[in-house]
């Protein structure tokens, strides 16, 4: 049986990301402008110093975002009263039993979000992803050690960062350098896509989809970095959805679909090496805590996100299907929501 967060604190996780959504829009300097690029619409903060228009990216074009952009002044006006009231809702949270993170981590985070890795294109993937569910899906978590990691993994597409035309602020290198972070050596002279902290076990990794057989690093240039290509993971972070952390008055961050990340899991199980069999329990760990609550809560997502990934041709069937084999209880659990 699932065990669940109060409504009192689902709501109140909700109206703190709703909250940090509205401080989003709330720092624009000058005229809300919409662009269209590669058949997608992107709004920009358009502004000038001295005789230069620049120009802030603020997200892909949405209803949502558009009634935000509407009343940006009003929202700019009350940004003091909100932050005081995201720390109220944090320290709620985190009394209702939320998951936190330590002070290190969680400062880290925060700076990521506040040079735009986010708003940039930026998606938590991994186990800090799965974390934050709890709040998506009103889960509890408990002291469950598939949530626990010391690494933080970010995805971005490489056409996305390229078509952006922004850049990060500070950049992430000098991010990394007041973080007592170094950049670790890679098979590609030069180039590093994984900064490993200097005093103590915290490792960032930049990532990124790969097309073809081609697996190699690849640009983010929005980020300022190298991202390692993977196969699989075009599929995990289309459409991400926005998420809080709750650390001080919260950081608004991307991860991806629930139901994505779920069946993502199930592949990337089947990919482990020998070596690597405890990572690929906790893949299916996460998958099967995932699949339990999406099919109660969420049948027609998952159903959508199962059906999706079987048509991406026979090795993905085959790895999901290789998981399941592993799984009874999970495999029964979708094959419910199938014939449903």
């Amino acid at each position: 049986m699932l065990d669940r967060h109060s409504a009192l604190a689902h709501a109140a996780y909700h109206d703190l990301l709703r909250s940090l959504q509205d401080d989003a829009v709330s720092e624009i300097r000058g005229t809300p402008t919409k662009v269209l690029r590669n058949g997608r619409s992107y709004w920009y903060d358009s502004y000038r110093i001295g005789s230069d228009v620049k120009k802030r990216y603020i997200g892909e074009d949405s209803a949502e975002l558009r009634a935000r952009l509407d009343r940006h002044e009003a929202l700019k006006a009350q940004q003091d009263t909100r932050r005081r009231n995201r720390t109220r809702l944090v320290r709620l949270l985190r009394a209702e039993g939320f998951l936190g993170l330590d002070a290190a981590t969680g400062s880290l985070l925060a700076a990521l979000a506040k040079s735009g890795v986010f708003r940039l294109g930026g998606t938590i993937v991994g186990t800090h992803a799965f974390r934050l569910y709890e709040g998506e899906l009103g889960l509890r978590f408990g002291t469950d050690m598939a949530a626990q990691t010391d690494d933080i993994d970010v995805a971005s597409f490489s056409r996305l960062s390229l078509a952006l035309e922004d850049i990060a602020a500070p950049p992430l290198e000098q991010v990394f350098r007041d973080f007592s972070f170094a950049p670790q050596p890679s098979l590609q002279a030069g180039r590093s896509w994984r900064w490993k902290q200097t005093r103590g076990d915290t490792l960032v990794e930049f990532l990124t989809p790969a097309f073809g057989e081609d697996e190699s690093l690849r640009p983010l240039p929005a980020l300022g970095v190298d991202a390692q290509g993977l196969h699989h993971l075009n599929y995990l972070i289309a459409d991400p959805i926005r998420a809080a952390i709750t650390y001080r008055s919260g950081v608004l961050v991307q991860i991806p679909q629930p139901e994505r990340f779920a069946i993502h899991k199930l592949i990337v199980a089947e990919r482990r090496t020998a070596a690597d069999a405890l990572k690929a329990e906790k893949d299916r760990r996460q998958a099967a805590f995932l699949i339990a609550a999406l099919a109660e809560d969420r049948p027609d997502e998952l159903h959508g996100a199962y059906a999706d990934a079987l048509e991406r041709g026979p090795k993905w069937r085959a790895r999901i299907a290789a998981s399941l084999d592993r799984m009874p209880q999970t495999k029964a659990r979708i094959d419910a929501v199938l014939g449903s």
